[in-house]
């Protein structure tokens, strides 16, 4: 079948991308679903920090890519080997499907999938297919997803059902931004009712942590960010303090668990200094692949300090986005309260551009509900 997507044509070009057009509307081809497959109508995406840095030639991939990956819909058409989900459930799509036998999933979530992972970095789907086309030339998936279009078809392990209550915007931002933030406060940093929680950088990863440590009742919940505007928005989903990154440093400001998700060298190391003795920061932020840090190897022997990584919020995604999704049916969780704006796919070069320059939080793109 025929649909409309968003096409990475090149990485790397100059800003601003609305002048300079990295992504193109096109017509692509895809390919029925295989056996363990899944097609879905995308009903909403968001845009995401991870689909930025290809844009931006942060992470490389394999070119031309039609990019998204946090997002949800309605399966239209599965494969004979699935029976996980039925022809008009709406889902959620994950971008690192899970083979439950490898060494990384045997982790319960620490580690990614491996052939999950490869998969991913190659371009394909899980089987090592390419499903998309144009004019008879491969187009890759991105993270086994590709949901910036109006279908995608997924492996039957990048999709987990969510109930008809949960509107698709929502369904969408807890596939990446609340399984990752919220995931790493969830699965890695586990705080308690005594502890303070700091969360440096308040993009939609910062600000699902955020959420997330304020459903658990922790005892203090600082913001910090170097955006007023940001700021200002923390404080109404919660935070109990508020600081630029110069700010808590000058006055001291310190937490038991800091958790840093801008993806910026110089955020982990004030993430580091904000950690209190004793205390444990995570990084779930991801920075250029040759980004560097300096911290204080002494002050982790000294101090007890803890540093922990969190890649996709050491989740399993079909255990984790359930139990997001009763949080939010319980009203603990205002994942509608993250999404900036809700645009239309055309907008996608000006959205990347909004999103480079820090300003939205989840800029979400709804497609015509419709058409299958």
């Amino acid at each position: 079948m025929t649909i409309i997507g968003a096409v990475l044509e090149e990485s790397g070009r100059e800003r601003p991308y609305a002048a300079s057009r990295p992504l193109s509307i096109s017509e692509i081809e895809v390919s029925a679903p295989g056996p363990d497959e899944v097609l879905v109508r995308i009903e909403a995406a968001g845009v995401c920090h991870s689909d930025l840095s290809v844009v931006n030639g942060s992470r490389i991939r394999p070119l031309p890519m039609l990019l998204g990956h946090e997002a949800a819909g309605r399966v239209v058409d599965r494969g004979s080997n699935v029976n996980s989900v039925d022809v008009g459930d709406r889902v959620v799509l994950v971008f690192l499907p899970r083979c439950g036998e490898c060494r990384g999933c045997l982790t319960n979530g620490k580690q990614p999938c491996i052939p999950g992972t490869s998969a991913n970095t190659g371009g394909t789907l899980f089987s090592g297919e390419v499903r998309l086309s144009r004019e008879g030339d491969e187009v890759k998936h991105h993270l086994g997803v590709s949901a910036f279009a109006t279908h995608a078809v997924v492996d039957r392990r990048s999709v987990v059902r969510v109930g008809d209550d949960v509107p698709a915007d929502v369904a969408a931002v807890l596939g990446c931004a609340v399984l990752t933030g919220g995931g790493a406060v969830l699965n890695t940093a586990k705080p308690g009712p005594e502890d303070s929680v700091a969360v440096v950088g308040l993009g939609g990863v910062g600000m699902a942590a955020l959420i997330t440590a304020r459903s658990l009742g922790v005892k203090e919940l600082i913001a910090i960010d170097n955006l007023k505007d940001k700021l200002d928005q923390a404080t109404s989903l919660g935070a109990d303090s508020i600081y630029t990154p110069e700010e808590a440093l000058e006055l001291g400001v310190k937490a038991e668990v800091v958790i840093e998700a801008a993806g910026h060298p110089r955020a982990f190391e004030a993430a580091m200094d904000i950690t209190r003795a004793g205390g444990t920061t995570v990084t779930v932020g991801l920075p250029a692949p040759d980004a560097t840090a300096t911290i204080s190897p002494l002050a982790i022997t000294a101090e007890a300090r803890t540093i922990v990584g969190s890649y996709s919020g050491s989740a399993v995604p079909v255990r984790d986005i359930p139990l997001f999704a009763d949080l939010w049916r319980q009203g603990k969780l205002p994942v509608a309260d993250l999404i900036s704006s809700h645009i239309r796919l055309d907008q996608i070069n000006e959205a990347m551009d909004s999103l480079a320059s820090g300003q939205s939080v989840r800029q979400v793109i709804v497609f015509d509900s419709g058409a299958e």
